[in-house]
């Protein structure tokens, strides 16, 4: 019987089924499909049961907040690109950075400071426009978009799973900060290494007496109300009216609303060329992309396929500082969403924390137990920003790993040592 297979071995079956189609120029979004059917084949759920779930994933508020967040990301960019603004913006900024590794990890990065579902597609022009004349590769540029774009979100307080995990732990957020900031640097670190393996120079010429911050700013205004008043009308939603559970996705449509028409207004873009944008053959498959990575979450979840891999580790008797390396990192990798391993590990690895009594310890393993979720999500194929910038940048998903391995290895190795001097100190 096929219930008698391990979950993670049927899952993993799943995961190959969808890296075959993909291989194979199968469509992405067709690929999600097919793959969350042989998923509920394999863990029992009936068609009527697929169907209720697929359609729960499709109607639930935070899928259409996603797809009208993401849709907007592609109208903005652009209507900065025809508009011309973005390259005035870039042009701006390559006067005031003249080593080009620098500006191909700053901008990444000031998109990454705000956790926008699938932002690697808002960051993905500025980084082609920035390459210019260095002749990268499709995967090295999806890897330099993607890689910058999160080396946040160990500890940036604006993204839903750290306020989870340091909710759950009771641990005190500017001491997580504190614990958590040395992770960023490194990550920085050995994106920068990959940069210079990949032969990015060193020293480009800039006139620096073109460029100014004044205009740098005023063309940077568009991403500037995207991130700050975004943010701010998504964090008021949600404190005033906490029944809203899209309260943050909200403050983010309206801002991205208001940036494609002061990008229209400032450029005196004729409303019909704006209206163009909208409705556009790669704009669909966008949309339709997000609803089958979602709705193959969704078959996840109902399915009972995670919890079913985390009892299996269980039964194994790995363990604790093991469990918290395996069981987030596994989740991660599956679900490619950080708050769906905090979620989903973190009500097991607490309580088993406080079993061995090392609770004095807390700090070193939420360390641990998010840095190693964060690799797997980083690595998984169902990672949304990973989807959209390979799609973006033509790049094929197998060539992008190749430059992901040594960093995430890398930040692997940091993390086991981190923990290793924590429990040291602390212990």
């Amino acid at each position: 019987m096929i219930d008698d297979i391990p979950a993670l071995l049927r899952v993993t079956a799943v995961f190959a089924a969808i890296l075959f189609l993909i291989r194979r120029r199968f469509p992405l979004e067709y690929a999600f499909l097919l793959g969350g059917g042989i998923l509920s084949l394999f863990f029992g759920l009936s068609p009527l049961e697929t169907m209720r779930s697929m359609l729960a994933s499709v109607t639930y508020p935070k899928t259409l907040a996603l797809a009208a967040i993401v849709s907007l990301i592609l109208i903005l960019s652009r209507c900065m690109e025809l508009s011309g603004q973005m390259q005035r913006m870039l042009k701006s900024f390559e006067g005031l950075v003249s080593n080009p590794r620098l500006k191909l990890m700053i901008f990444p990065a000031i998109i990454g400071l705000l956790p926008m579902p699938g932002g690697a597609v808002f960051s993905a022009p500025m980084v082609k426009e920035l390459s210019g004349s260095l002749k990268l590769s499709g995967d090295q540029l999806s890897f330099i978009n993607y890689w910058f774009r999160h080396i946040w979100e160990y500890w940036w307080p604006l993204y839903p799973g750290v306020l989870l995990a340091t909710l759950m732990s009771d641990i005190n957020l500017p001491i997580f900060i504190l614990f958590m900031c040395p992770l960023t640097i490194c990550a920085v670190g050995f994106g920068y290494l990959e940069l210079k393996a990949a032969g990015v120079g060193v020293i480009e010429t800039a006139d620096f007496e073109k460029a100014g911050w004044g205009n740098f700013i005023k063309d940077l205004l568009p991403i500037l109300i995207v991130i700050i008043p975004g943010l701010g009308m998504g964090v008021g939603l949600s404190q005033l009216m906490p029944d809203i559970t899209i309260g943050k996705e909200i403050g983010l449509i309206v801002a991205l609303v208001l940036a494609v028409f002061w990008v229209g207004s400032a450029n005196a873009m004729p409303l019909k060329q704006v209206g163009r944008e909208v409705f556009t053959r790669r704009l669909f498959q966008m949309v339709l992309l997000i609803f089958a990575i979602l709705v193959f979450k969704g078959l996840l979840e109902d399915s009972q396929a995670v919890n079913a891999i985390r009892d299996e580790l269980f039964i194994l008797k790995i363990p604790v500082a093991l469990i918290t390396i395996l069981l987030p990192f596994l989740i991660g990798m599956i679900t490619g969403i950080t708050i769906a391993f905090v979620g989903a590990t973190f009500p097991i690895l607490i309580p088993l924390i406080h079993s061995i009594h090392q609770e004095h310890l807390m700090v070193a393993y939420i360390m641990l137990a998010l840095t190693s979720g964060f690799i797997g999500y980083l690595l998984s194929p169902l990672h949304l920003c990973f989807i959209l910038s390979n799609q973006y940048f033509a790049a094929e998903m197998k060539k992008v790993y190749r430059h992901l391995w040594l960093p995430c290895g890398g930040m692997a190795f940091i993390s086991i040592l981190y923990f290793m001097i924590l429990v040291h100190t602390i212990g």
